[in-house]
């Protein structure tokens, strides 16, 4: 569809456009309530809550990106928006992104459909009246997507709607471009923190990948081909990259879904995005020009413009 947002004109270019929203704009206020639940594999998740008065308002269940979380800007934004509209919020982390290594040998991956079964699973076996939505934010969105794809119709069961923001829904393509010029910034800001954690896991499970490769990693491919894919199943990263990206599975999607990615986003190429004719029918694409990765900056508005659009997309399928 054609998009109404353009970034504003002195917010020249894609690293601006994403820099500058998840760094220099002051984050919502939000009193979350936290709450740890156990999982299956003697693991566990914590999710950050954001109640609302009634019992009976819709819940918006928000998967966050790499190394992201409830205090990210991007879930601030969009919960401060879901609490103006007196619905419930919440922010499930992946495991060993809330503050706290997880117990597990595994950590979590782009592709990790499982994990988002199990969350909307628990989530709709505590709320079964409720209507909920889920949104997906860069990983987050990839993920959210494949499950849904995966899913067909008994994805419906679960969710009324959903949305996904900035997905890097081909790995591949997405791996290589942040192992290019500029781009390497993001890399290595990722990397930063990942790998403090990969020595913690180590000190849990000593030998459980190749503390040497992992140390070595200078982008994304090498770091998970010594800790993503071994870690996960996959046989190394060109495997990880395939069998993770939800592209494939997106003419699966039966829930009513929004896709939202600029085409200047600097983790994912335009030419990589899909096109109508590679999705369901039940599947919106909306690619503005400009926005950046999970920019999307609203000058008159600060942040505005992505958390109404999400969130006028959710309201219309309530």
């Amino acid at each position: 569809m054609e998009s109404a947002y353009r970034a504003p004109l002195w917010l020249v270019g894609r690293h601006l456009q994403t820099i500058l929203p998840a760094t220099l704009i002051a984050p919502a206020r939000l009193a979350y309530r936290r709450e740890r639940w156990p999982t299956p594999d003697g693991d566990f998740v914590d999710f950050d809550w954001l109640d609302a008065p009634g019992h009976d308002a819709p819940i918006v269940v928000l998967f966050h990106g790499l190394e992201g979380g409830s205090s990210s800007h991007y879930a601030r934004a969009l919960l401060a928006a879901v609490r103006r509209r007196g619905w419930r919020g919440v922010v499930p982390h992946f495991r060993g992104c809330s503050g706290e290594l997880n117990r597990a040998p595994r950590f979590y991956h782009s592709g990790d459909s499982l994990e988002i079964d199990w969350i909307l699973g628990c989530v709709r076996q505590c709320f079964p009246d409720a209507t909920l939505f889920a949104l997906g934010v860069s990983l987050g969105g990839n993920a959210l997507l494949k499950w849904m794809g995966e899913c067909g119709s008994d994805a419906c069961h679960r969710i009324k709607a959903a949305a996904a923001i900035s997905a890097p829904m081909d790995l591949a393509a997405g791996g290589e471009a942040l192992s290019r010029g500029f781009n390497r910034v993001y890399t290595r800001t990722f990397l930063a923190s990942l790998k403090p954690k990969c020595l913690a896991k180590l000190d849990q499970f000593p030998k459980l990948f190749d503390k040497e490769a992992m140390l070595a990693a200078r982008d994304l491919r090498a770091f998970d081909n010594a800790v993503t894919a071994p870690l996960h199943g996959f046989r190394d990263t060109d495997d990880y990259w395939a069998r993770a990206s939800s592209k494939p599975v997106l003419p699966g999607i039966a829930v009513p879904t929004l896709i939202l990615n600029a085409l200047n986003d600097p983790f994912l190429p335009a030419a990589s995005l899909p096109k109508q004719s590679d999705v369901s029918k039940h599947t919106l694409l909306e690619y503005p020009p400009t926005g950046g990765h999970v920019g999307f900056y609203d000058a008159k508005r600060e942040s505005a413009w992505l958390p109404e659009k999400i969130l006028h997309f959710l309201s219309e399928r309530q």
